[in-house]
């Protein structure tokens, strides 16, 4: 009798064992079909990214470009008439007439702007913008539209022979600015007592008071600024330090970048970039 339960038992055992069997074969065949379904909706969805629309697409939908500036004479600023203008504002508007949308200018803090525009709180960066190697590396940059380059603004009466006489003195600069860069990169500048501000203008008020002896500034910014007819009669350019060029920069791998600079050729050919750049007293990028 024991034998003949004990053969049922290890009949129903191996029954039982073959159905688990055949149960986990048909688990591992639905998750195969599963990930199979993964897979092609994973290939779906890659494939709606494809096609999603490119960024020029979103910027002409919504009708509107937001653009990242700080107050920067001659490029955005307020006038003597409270009119909002200069030499990027004026481009930007004429560059946004030619891409069917309307520009809207928004105040960023230059240190950040490149994790704002990451973010999308802002379409571009649009505002006398140096084409330093990392906005290149991390944005998508237009073509070179204006020249400038870094210059050293102290008082009139203030001796200055060199980089070297600076070594132990105070220099405002603007945080994150092109500025910051060729100070850092300098090695008599970059010994000096660094005064960061959140604009370049604020550099200016230090130097006149004689809290900072020095500033290192855009020349295109310095050119508006310090001199007869301004209200810094008493400063002056003393040294240039490099050439450097401005760009507009767009989100890393947006179409947007070219589209503005089909819209540059336009301009430059009908004479308006040389217009403005007459008008704002700037030189044009080759």
């Amino acid at each position: 009798m024991k034998r003949i339960v004990s053969t049922v038992l290890a009949a129903a055992l191996v029954l039982s064992l073959a159905a688990c069997s055949n149960g986990d074969a048909g688990t591992s065949a639905a998750d195969d079909s599963s990930e199979a379904v993964t897979a092609e909706t994973s290939s779906d969805a890659a494939g709606d990214t494809d096609a999603e629309e490119s960024d020029l697409a979103y910027i002409q939908e919504k009708g509107t470009l937001i653009i990242g500036y700080t107050v920067y004479a001659p490029m955005n600023y307020t006038d003597d008439e409270g009119n909002f203008t200069g030499f990027d504002t004026e481009l930007a508007t004429a560059v946004c007439e030619k891409l069917g949308v309307t520009p809207e200018f928004q105040e960023i803090n230059w240190e950040t702007k490149v994790i704002e525009l990451d973010a999308g709180t802002i379409d571009c960066i649009w505002n006398g913008m140096t084409l330093t190697e990392d906005i290149m590396e991390n944005t998508a940059c237009t073509e070179a539209y204006a020249k400038n380059a870094q210059v050293i603004v102290m008082n009139k009466d203030a001796e200055y022979t060199g980089t070297a006489d600076l070594v132990s003195a105070s220099i405002a600069y603007e945080a994150g600015s092109a500025g910051q860069e060729t100070i850092e990169a300098e090695e008599n500048l970059s010994q000096a007592d660094l005064v960061p501000m959140a604009t370049q203008a604020d550099c200016l008020p230090e130097v006149k008071a004689g809290s900072c002896q020095a500033a290192v500034l855009d020349l295109t910014l310095a050119n508006a600024m310090i001199g007869e007819g301004t209200s810094y009669t008493d400063l002056e350019i003393k040294d240039e330090l490099n050439v450097e060029e401005y760009g507009v920069a767009f989100r890393k791998g947006s179409d947007v970048a070219d589209a503005v600079n089909e819209a540059f050729a336009a301009l430059r050919e009908d004479g308006t970039m040389q217009a403005l750049a007459d008008k704002y007293n700037l030189e044009l990028a080759d």
